[in-house]
């Protein structure tokens, strides 16, 4: 962009601002306070604005654009409920990095003081949830603020940012230098001193174990981290929230996904004497446990940028900040030749014995197992398919299932606040316009956001929505009769009026059908695998806890 001086008004200076910066996409729900961004917005067609029912959708749809693209991208929020509705889905983007500029219309300068309509502070909301928040108070300090905002969220570790824009700013005219973008490369590597340091620490470990995270999608270091894996002839193990394609899958070193059952990790990690950590936090658990999920004595080397993760909850031998990708490209080769070994037990092994024992015990229940729905769609589903899967416990066997193809492949729930997966998936599909979008939502996760799919139809994007349907909070049914061996399930049943997902997808303008039986799930996914449009299929499933 030209670096001259040019009167320009508030509300175009920031679409130019973003336009700069790399943003295809503005996400929003406008209110009054948005209108003169809505007003310059026919003069700016190089910027796409994506309209979401609600706040929370808007942002998880930007959310998922970017975790699909690993794109800056920009979403815009009403004032201060606005904000509020959109924490949850901020909190989410915050779990994941997503480099993500959420701005807010605020009203004018001054007028706020008299406590109108809608009116709170801003930045205060917005600072527990992301790397920076700022009110612009002048319109020559647009750009600079603008360009810090983009440069601090795509800077490791990457996040969300917070921008208030009071009405005055935006309706104003000057002649302020709109300025350059700043990217700051942090594609570093160790010391020759620590990668020797770190070769012979490795090679010396008898059993060593990989643990893989989220970073090795943001660093693109999918290959590279499987041919660390093969020098070092280690078993990887997915970190204990899978919400990314973090390893190849069908990679003969992969063994599949660490769970959040303490003793169970402690128990498989117990057979190592070293683990090596690939970016962040491997072993985040859900529910307290007086068991430690990492083994007594165990050494740790961590890698990446996320130094917040090194030695947070366990010593580090080893902590080496640096990127991923450069770093393991360099310490390969430290390590001698690649070796042909082959895990017995590893993923495509424990894969086939599930897809045997589904296709054997599975095949025929009704109501429809919910982990031979999974079996249905992952063979259903092309190989350039995506998946975003936010079935808590419909949806847990598919990453046994689905393999990971690329780090684009497959997207879940990273935070635990549900409502998110829903309008993701948008952002996914549009990020992604040549690959098909396959959703996976629990029926009480879809009820948190089910309005995204009117983007959808809107936008006639041509995805896919599995709602298997269980009739309520199964998760929730499953951890109080564990927890407290108590099966009365008060306030957990979605029932009487039961839900109709069906006729609620159609409202919206989405092609949809429900499935009953076995049989019908594979007809059901080729009708809306070949629909050009967005489609939803609402499958009845077993919601039994077992006793």
């Amino acid at each position: 962009m030209p670096n001259d001086s040019q009167l320009i008004s508030g509300r175009s200076a920031f679409l130019r601002l973003l336009i700069d910066e790399g943003v295809t996409h503005l996400f929003g729900n406008p209110g009054t306070t948005e209108l003169p961004i809505m007003h310059a917005l026919p003069d700016h067609p190089e910027l796409t604005y994506v309209l979401g029912l609600q706040e929370s959708v808007v942002v998880a749809m930007a959310d998922g654009f970017s975790r699909a693209s690993g794109q800056l991208v920009a979403c815009n929020v009403h004032v201060a409920p606005g904000l509020g509705n959109a924490m949850g889905a901020l909190f989410n983007a915050r779990f994941t990095g997503t480099p993500l500029i959420l701005t807010a219309g605020q009203q004018e300068q001054g007028h706020g003081l008299t406590e109108p309509m809608l009116y709170n502070p801003l930045t205060p909301m917005a600072e527990p949830l992301v790397k920076w928040a700022v009110e612009v108070s002048r319109l020559e300090d647009l750009p600079r603020i603008v360009r810090r905002a983009a440069k601090i969220a795509t800077t490791p570790p990457t996040g969300p940012v917070f921008i208030s824009l009071p009405g005055d700013i935006l309706n104003d005219e000057s002649s302020i230098d709109l300025g350059e973008s700043t990217r700051v490369d942090a594609r570093t590597r160790p010391s020759d001193e620590a990668l020797a340091a770190l070769a012979e620490r490795l090679t010396a470990a008898r059993s060593p174990a990989i643990v893989a995270s989220d970073e090795l999608v943001s660093a693109d270091a999918l290959a590279e981290a499987a041919d660390f894996a093969e020098a070092l002839e280690a078993p990887v193990y997915q970190q204990s929230i899978p919400y990314g394609s973090h390893f190849l899958s069908e990679h003969r070193c992969y063994m599949g996904g660490l769970t959040r059952d303490q003793k169970q990790v402690r128990n498989l990690l117990a057979r190592h004497d070293l683990l090596v950590m690939l970016g962040g936090d491997g072993l985040r658990m859900s529910v307290w446990s007086e068991t430690d999920p990492l083994p007594e004595g165990m050494r740790v080397i961590h890698i990446g940028q996320l130094d917040w993760e090194m030695g947070k909850n366990f010593p580090v031998e080893m902590a080496v900040r640096a990127d991923l990708k450069e770093t393991l490209r360099a310490l390969t080769p430290l390590l001698g030749d690649a070796s042909e070994v082959i895990f017995a037990d590893n993923w495509s092994a424990k894969r086939d014995r599930l897809t045997e024992s589904l296709e054997r015990d599975a095949a025929s229940q009704r109501p429809i197992n919910p982990d031979y729905l999974m079996l249905r769609v992952a063979r259903a589903l092309p190989d350039h398919a995506i998946v975003v899967n936010e079935g808590l416990t419909a949806g847990a066997k598919l990453p046994d299932l689905l393999p990971y193809r690329d780090r684009y492949s497959y997207h879940g729930l990273a935070s635990g606040g549900i409502g998110w997966g829903i309008a993701a998936a948008v952002g996914v599909q549009l990020a992604n316009p040549t690959r098909p979008v396959c959703a996976v939502i629990g029926d009480g996760s879809a009820m948190y956001s089910f309005q995204a799919l009117w983007t959808a139809a809107h936008l006639k994007l041509p995805m896919t929505y599995v709602i298997p349907n269980n009739g309520g909070y199964r998760i929730l049914k499953q951890r109080l009769l564990a927890f407290h061996g108590n099966d009365q399930f008060i306030g957990m049943d979605l029932e009487d009026p039961a839900i109709d997902f069906v006729s609620l997808a159609k409202s919206l303008g989405v092609t949809a059908e429900k499935v009953s039986e076995p049989d019908q799930i594979e007809p059901a996914l080729a009708r809306a695998l070949a629909n050009p449009g967005p489609n939803l299929i609402e499958v009845i499933v077993d919601g039994s806890v077992g006793h």
